[in-house]
Parts: structure tokens; C-alpha cells; sequence
């Protein structure tokens, strides 16, 4: 009978292992868990702090989309020494809205004479290198934005884009 104690004594234990090594389980994944969990914490904590700024400023300033005005082609003789030489150019400008647009539009004739006047006066040789052409904007950009009345508001051009260009 001494034996049958022990047996039971024996089955008694494997219960207890097995218990023991299934809190072990529990417990490491729970903390496993919890670091987890912590870690997405801190991560979605961090990236939504970082981003905060980022959208405040999209939200305060929506991206306009450009707003264009294409111009109808200019030919105009170029300043040379044989006078054989003219300028075939088609241009698209960038404004800053709609009502600049509708303002120039109704200004046409006065655009496209000081225009005229500008690219007259140019020789070839000037305005075929890239800084040249580079150059040719700035000045146009000047010569269209000047008030188209005496005490009038300058034209907001940003840019010009030269659509086609030839020099013959």
C-alpha cells in the first residue's frame, strides 16, 4: 500500500506542472500583449502628434489649382542686321484667379500691343539661348502686369509658358 501513495502522490504532481507551466503561458503572453499594445500606443501617439501640423496647414490653405490664359500667336520681324529675320511665338500665361483672367481678356488690345512692342525690338541672337529666353519671360511677365489704367492695380501674372517659339 505504501506504493499506491506514491502514485498518487506522483499524479498529484503532473497536475500541478501542468497548471503552473499554463499560468507561465498566460502570464508572458498577457505581458507579451501588453507591450504590444503599448508599442501601437506610442507609435499611433507619435505619428498622429507629427502629423497634426501638417494637416492644420493643408486644411488652412487648399491647394488652388493654376488658372491659364492662352494668348492667340505673335509674328513679328526681329531687330537684324539684314532685317530678314522674324519671331513666331505663342505663349500661355499663369494667373493668379478667374477675375485676372476675365481682366486681361477685356484689356487685350493694350496686352497685345505692349507685347508687340517688346518682341519687335528683340534681335535673334538674344533670345535663341535658353537665357535669353529665361529673360523674355521675366520681361513679359513685366510688361503685361502694368496697370492698364493710370491709378489701376498691376496684373498677378506668375508665369509665362512659351507654347511654340521660331526664329527664321
Amino acid at each position: 500500500m505504501a506504493k499506491a501513495p506514491a502514485k498518487a502522490a506522483d499524479a498529484g504532481d503532473a497536475p500541478v506542472a501542468g497548471k503552473s507551466k499554463k499560468k507561465l503561458l498566460i502570464i508572458i503572453a498577457a505581458v507579451v500583449f501588453l507591450l504590444v499594445a503599448a508599442g501601437g500606443g506610442a507609435a499611433f501617439f507619435l505619428s498622429k502628434k507629427s502629423s497634426t501640423p501638417k494637416d492644420k496647414e493643408t486644411k488652412t490653405e487648399p491647394a488652388k489649382a493654376p488658372v491659364f490664359l492662352a494668348l492667340d500667336p505673335f509674328t513679328v520681324n526681329l531687330q537684324s542686321d539684314n532685317g530678314d529675320k522674324y519671331l513666331q511665338i505663342s505663349m500661355t500665361l499663369q494667373v493668379q484667379d478667374e477675375e485676372q483672367v476675365t481682366l486681361i481678356k477685356a484689356n487685350m488690345p493694350q496686352v497685345r500691343s505692349r507685347l508687340l512692342l517688346l518682341l519687335s525690338s528683340k534681335d535673334a541672337t538674344e533670345i535663341l539661348s535658353s537665357e535669353g529666353k529665361e529673360k523674355l519671360v521675366s520681361e513679359i511677365i513685366e510688361k503685361v502686369a502694368l496697370p492698364f489704367t493710370a491709378k489701376g492695380d498691376p496684373q498677378k501674372i506668375s508665369s509665362v509658358f512659351f507654347t511654340s517659339f521660331v526664329v527664321q
